[in-house]
């Protein structure tokens, strides 16, 4: 009977601690002190939960329940003992005022490995009444905050996420390695200046998959160093489309090197695929980049190399580029564009471009010019499969990208 006795109690010593462990790992910003009320500001109660969450020594998760809440700038900072993850069940807004700003940043995650943002729910930079403010012909909006920013990251899932009316860039991705964005979602209209999508810098192994992009400009722009990208499964549209670059304005830029984009759709876009580089630039490389199964609805420039990239004359096009690009594929791209430059390739006058193929083309303009048209300097793609329109069949024109 004793042992029967001693027995039950260790079992229920057992279950205890397990249910308290359970229980200890999920923490709630709402018994940390948020309101769902749209008017209070919850970093603190934010900040508790993932320095405690941070600290555990198992996976655990905060949870923002349901409900529309206030987010003033915060940093969310590892290293971590363990993986957390973030479930977003509500909706959560930035302040309007751009004086509680210190820097471009709304939501930062840093230094962290391991790190899923999930639950369905949606950051509200509330940029409609900031767009253009800090802007004009001669500057960016640099000023302006960055809806979620993700420094030094590993090993990451972005999940079921809306980022939405960013008063800049929707995402900056710095110094990330194995990170995946799924199903996630980018909100924002054609008028939005300087609101990216996606940007990618100096990071390895990004997955962008299953997602839709709708902006003002970039759907998804990779800078410098942007190694292993694989871009599936995207429409994007309003925006300028998917791009590499610009290049070569910076010293020590690093390679672009590796990037897959596959099975996309683009939707009234200004651009198509492209890669940009700065004319009388610093010396950088891109190379082994493939763009394949896309598809184009009303788009302006749908396939475009513009090595020549000067917005608001900001350069010198008497001097060529010096970023070579090499290993470059555009491979069954059909649809209609919105210009009746179909393709161009305008390559630097120092560093022609080396392998670039074109293959199975088919690209129709229905504007009053013409049928579509395919312009090429500097280089000598090599040719497969259907070309519509002819490839390189006409004199290079300016680029308005």
């Amino acid at each position: 009977m004793r042992l029967s006795l001693t027995f039950v109690v260790l079992l229920s010593l057992l279950l205890f601690k397990f249910t308290t462990h359970a229980q200890s790992s999920i923490f709630d910003v709402t018994k940390c002190g948020a309101k769902a009320n749209q008017n209070t500001d919850f970093s603190k109660a934010l900040l508790s939960a993932w320095k405690e969450a941070c600290a555990f020594t198992s996976s655990s998760k905060v949870v923002i329940p349901p409900g529309t809440y206030l987010l003033n700038p915060i940093l969310l900072e590892g290293p971590c003992k363990a993986p957390v993850e973030i479930q977003v069940q509500g909706t959560i807004k930035a302040p309007i005022d751009l004086g509680i700003f210190k820097d471009p940043s709304w939501v930062t995650f840093s230094n962290i490995d391991h790190l899923t943002l999930s639950g369905g729910g949606v950051f509200d930079g509330q940029g409609t009444n900031v767009w253009g403010k800090n802007c004009n012909k001669n500057s960016f909006c640099s000023s302006l905050p960055i809806n979620l920013r993700f420094n030094f990251i590993t090993n990451a899932m972005v999940q079921d996420i809306t980022s939405k009316d960013s008063k800049q860039f929707q995402v900056n991705v710095l110094g990330c390695n194995n990170f995946t964005f799924q199903r996630f979602k980018v909100i924002a209209p054609e008028n939005s200046l300087n609101t990216d999508g996606i940007h990618i810098g100096r990071s390895t192994g990004i997955n962008i998959t299953d997602s839709s992009i709708a902006t003002g400009d970039d759907c998804i722009s990779l800078g410098d160093g942007s190694r292993n990208v694989h871009v599936t499964n995207v429409t994007c549209g309003p925006g300028h489309g998917i791009s590499i670059g610009s290049l070569g304005k910076y010293e020590n830029e690093e390679p672009v090197e590796g990037v897959f984009v596959k099975n996309c759709t683009l939707t009234n876009t200004q651009n198509g695929v492209r890669i940009k580089t700065w004319p009388a630039s610093k010396q950088g490389s891109v190379t082994d980049l493939h763009f394949e199964d896309i598809f184009m609805q009303n788009v302006g420039n749908p396939i475009l190399i513009d090595q020549e990239y000067c917005p608001w004359n900001q350069c010198d096009l008497q001097l060529p580029s010096r970023v070579k690009i090499s290993k470059v594929s555009f491979k069954n791209i059909w649809g209609t564009t919105s210009t009746q430059v179909a393709v161009k390739l305008v390559c630097s006058k120092s560093l022609q471009c080396d392998s670039v193929e074109l293959s199975d083309i088919d690209l129709k303009y229905n504007g009053s010019e013409g049928p579509a048209i395919s312009q090429c300097s500097n280089v000598f793609p090599l040719l497969l499969g259907k070309q519509n329109p002819k490839a390189c069949g006409s004199p290079v024109t300016s680029v308005n990208a």
